[in-house]
């Protein structure tokens, strides 16, 4: 049988390395977020707004700068994981990215997904389609950052966005995400139109058609003019088409800088007015 200060003494070493246990733990500082971006195309504003029934301290963002809300792609706030989920009676379809160290993103009420469930995305990469799935009023993207299961106020590039507005239209941002050749090497810009895409810089070869609004392209070469009324273009944008006409190849193709939304006469630049860099020979 062990002596009182036998078990005094062992109970005193216990309590001892809890101590110390505790002291370790309480001296791990929390993983460093990723640098987030907004998650919407370069060069757009939109505007946002919090309601308390959104417990994690989320975003609802609406776009505010001329463009359409609606069809408009969601960007990964930074590079990680991204996990498809589909909850009809709430979030709708939406994305989770996971950025590692404890970090998430999470994307609400998505129309499309754009990439794989499980794979690796950049920052700056379209991981989905703003639209209206799911438990909602009205097209926007509901946005979170998530630390160890916990809402965060949200941070973009390094600046909180609290104290958060009750309503839209107090509060702003505009998005650097993807600018100029950001995230995996795509420019975006806005076209007013839908657009025929060709093979080459001319109108010889019809591949597809880019729909109108918020697109990505590679790069620019100088081509074959295009000109209605006074306005005109002589750069073609490389790019991938959204309708691919029968045998034809709708990757890498070619539609005019005309189609621009923003520029004018022979200028071709990303929506942030960055000017778009020349196709490699």
């Amino acid at each position: 049988m062990r002596s009182r200060s036998t078990r005094t003494t062992a109970l005193g070493g216990l309590l001892a390395l809890i101590a110390g246990l505790l002291t370790v733990l309480a001296a791990t500082p929390a993983q460093a977020a990723p640098l987030f971006k907004a998650p919407f195309p370069c060069g757009q504003t939109w505007t946002y707004s919090h309601h308390s029934a959104e417990v994690r301290l989320a975003l609802d963002f609406i776009r505010t700068d001329g463009g359409s809300t609606a069809g408009t792609p969601v960007l990964a706030s930074a590079s990680g994981t991204a996990y498809r989920y589909s909850q009809p009676s709430g979030a709708g379809n939406y994305i989770v990215v996971d950025h590692g160290g404890g970090w998430q993103t999470y994307y609400f009420h998505l129309s499309a997904y754009s990439v794989a469930n499980g794979a690796a995305v950049s920052q700056g990469q379209q991981i989905g389609v703003t639209g209206s799935t799911g438990n909602s009023s009205g097209v926007h993207i509901h946005y979170e950052q998530l630390y160890n299961g916990a809402g965060q106020n949200i941070v973009i590039n390094g600046a909180s966005l609290a104290p958060y507005p009750g309503s839209y239209g107090s509060k702003s941002l505009t998005s650097d995400n993807g600018c100029s050749g950001g995230g995996d090497g795509k420019y975006w810009v806005d076209t007013f139109a839908n657009a025929t895409g060709y093979a080459q810089a001319n109108t010889n070869d019809a591949q597809g058609v880019l729909n109108v609004g918020t697109n990505y392209v590679y790069c620019k070469v100088w081509g074959e003019e295009v000109r209605v009324g006074t306005s005109f273009n002589h750069w073609w944008l490389k790019t991938d088409l959204d309708t691919v006409y029968a045998g034809k190849n709708g990757r890498g193709a070619y539609v005019s800088a005309y189609y621009l939304s923003r520029w004018g006469n022979d200028e071709a630049r990303d929506n942030s007015g960055a000017v778009i860099r020349d196709c490699s020979p």
